[in-house]
């Protein structure tokens, strides 16, 4: 149906229609307002002690609905979590790395 729309106007504008149109809330629009939602939060994870524990605790905490980005830093043994409060918070996602048998709690906000 856009796609449909947005050819229309465009024929329309090259014939000469003269229509001026400003299309609001378009993808563009949106990443702004996402980015404002989201909330990092930093957790002290005990019991990495390999290499692969950054991966396993990545992925457990990623697995939380709303977590969009996880980064490990194993020698701190911490790990920051970006997500939306809406849909998820911090005692979901160190209950998942805690799950995972990396006992995770929020440190910073």
């Amino acid at each position: 149906m856009k796609k449909t729309l947005l050819i229309g106007l465009t024929v329309l504008a090259m014939t000469g229609g003269g229509v001026a149109l400003a299309l609001g809330n378009s993808a563009q629009d949106r990443p702004a307002a996402t980015a404002s939602a989201q909330r990092q939060t930093t957790f002290a994870v005990e019991n990495m002690t390999c290499a692969t524990c950054p991966i396993t605790v990545r992925k457990a905490m990623k697995g939380v609905a709303g977590v969009t980005a996880v980064n490990v830093d194993f020698a701190a043994k911490t790990a920051r979590a970006t997500y939306d409060p809406r849909r998820a918070n911090a005692a979901q996602i160190a209950a998942a790395s805690t799950d995972a048998g990396y006992p995770a709690r929020a440190i910073q906000n």
